[in-house]
Formats: C-alpha cells, structure tokens, sequence
C-alpha cells in the first residue's frame, strides 16, 4: 500500500436533469482534477444528475398526485443512469485514461427486471482499471426522500482494494445507521467517501466522528445548487426571495483519522479541493481505537450483514 496519496472532491453543481450534460461536465471537471494529481477523486450525492432538493425547497412539491411534480420527476426518471449503460461506459473510459479511483453519486433507473419503475440512491465506485468495482444503494431514503427513490440492499454495502489501500462508502444519512457504519469499519477502509447534498455543520459532525471511529481518512463531498435551479414547474409555486442564493452551498471537507480536518470545509464555491493524505496516519491512530479489533466485544456483541441482493 502506497504511504501517500492525493485526492480530489469535485464540488460543483451538475446541468440538473440534463444527464448527457453532467455526463459532459463530470469527464471536463475529472480531467481537471487528474491535472492536480489527484488519484481518487468523489462527487457528491446524486450527482448524475442533481439531487432533487425542491423535495425541501418547494412547498407544493409533496402534495398527492401533484401535476408539476410528477412533469419534475418524471425528467428525473428520464435523466437517470442505467446501470450498465453509456453513463458508466464514459465513466470507466475517463477513470481509466487517467488511472484513477472514482467514486460518484447517482440517481439511478432500472430499465427491466425487479424494481423497473423505481429510481434508487446510489453510489459507483471505478477503480484505476475502469472496472465499475462497487455499486451501493442507499439502505433507506430520508424523509422527503422516500417520495422518489426506493429501498437498497446490502449488495454493494463494502470496501473494495486499490493500490492505496481500501475505499468504501456511504450516502448522507446512512451516516447516523450505526451497523452500516460497522459494516465498513470491519471491511478495514482507509479512505471512506461520504456524499451529501451540503455538507452543513451536522453532516461535518457525523464524518469527522466517522473518520475517530473507523481510523480512516474521509472525503465529505457536498454539492452546489442555485435556488434558481429548481424546476421551473415548481419555483413558480415558491417564494425565491424567501430561499437561499445557494440552497445546495457544498461544505465539502477532508478529514483525518483523528478526526481533524485535513481541508476545513468550503461553502459556496464551485472548485475541486485536493488534498494530499499520509496513510501512515491510519497505523498511528489504530492504536488507541479500533472498533472492528482491540475495541471490540465479539464476544458480547452479535454483527452479521445480509449482502443478498434484491436487483434480481
């Protein structure tokens, strides 16, 4: 395993509900992160393409059998990624080119089989080869949430190996499942990607008190999202002058195994913070805490996890 690695976040907003061009800006934004060095580069929550925050934003948006809403989301659906599809084909293709590891939040739609008309939560994870190496669906859509993605499973609930050591992943509120978390830290991660939608001052708690309590380094990556943005059906049912310019300010942060920041978060700005990480850290911290080891009770304590999948 490498000692030192750089690492990139890319926070900026994708061409919400226009899939071929967030496709189109996520390669440009990735070719730029790979100028900076980096090896491992994370976009946030549902990236491809954009998180559908007039869930919080737009009043009318829940209302039963609401016309504006089910034109929105039925743009959402039609601009979801199918997985395998031409999305991650180009996805692999860049990963690959530049020999990096990438992980990127997807709404995602399944075209036959089980679940074909649900759109899913979801995070993909390419290795330097451009192999799509792990593919996990949030366990459970939060709040408003649940109005457009349904249920995951434990399929893609891991860590995969790469030369720098193991990465893993979480979708935002799966920060605060307890046996999620423990999921993870039993698969030894050294790097663990933590994608939100903001990464506001309690989604800093929940990763920096993941970083202390996996000993893993952690990429927080959050998104940007102008209130202007929402769709259009539905911001003429909002008042705009009562949100936020940014009502997705990213926040996005690196965070050390002690649970310090390597990068102190950064709000309302669309840039690609880098950072260059000392994996020795984690051997440093190991000592005094390790959930999955010395500071566990087997004995005591029961964990299993049922990876069987529910895509077929």
């Amino acid at each position: 395993m490498a000692d030192k690695i750089i690492v990139g976040i890319v926070q900026a907003s994708p061409v919400f509900n226009n899939l071929a061009a967030s496709v189109e800006k996520a390669v440009s934004k990735i070719e730029e992160a790979a100028r900076l060095g980096a090896k491992l580069v994370a976009f946030g929550e549902t990236w491809l393409a954009g998180y559908p925050a007039w869930l919080d934003f737009c009043p009318n948006a829940a209302l039963w059998n609401h016309e504006p809403t089910k034109r929105v989301f039925a743009r959402l659906r039609r601009n979801s990624v199918v997985v395998p599809g031409k999305e991650t084909e180009t996805l692999s293709e860049i990963a690959a080119k530049h020999k990096i590891v990438l992980i990127i939040g997807i709404n995602e739609r399944v075209e036959q089989g089980a679940g074909n008309g649900t759109l899913y939560n979801s995070l993909l994870t390419f290795g330097a080869d451009g192999k799509l190496v792990n593919h996990h669906r949030k366990l459970v859509p939060t709040y408003t949430e649940r109005l457009v993605w349904g249920q995951g499973d434990a399929a893609g609930l891991e860590a995969v190996k790469t030369d720098f050591g193991r990465v893993g992943g979480l979708i935002c509120w799966e920060h605060w499942m307890p046996m999620a978390r423990q999921a993870l830290h039993n698969d030894g991660e050294d790097i663990h990607v933590a994608v939100f939608p903001t990464v506001h001052e309690t989604h800093q708690i929940a990763s920096r008190h993941y970083a202390f309590e996996g000993r893993c380094f952690v990429l927080a990556a959050g998104l940007m999202m102008k209130a202007a943005d929402l769709p259009a059906e539905l911001l003429s049912e909002t008042d705009l002058s009562k949100l936020p310019e940014n009502v997705l300010r990213g926040g996005s942060c690196i965070i050390a195994p002690g649970g310090s920041f390597v990068v102190e978060p950064v709000f309302d700005a669309d840039t690609i913070i880098t950072a260059e990480l000392d994996l020795t850290e984690i051997d440093k911290e190991k000592m005094t805490l390790d959930v999955s080891g010395h500071y566990s009770r087997p004995d005591v304590f029961d964990f299993a996890v049922n990876r069987k999948s529910r895509r077929t």
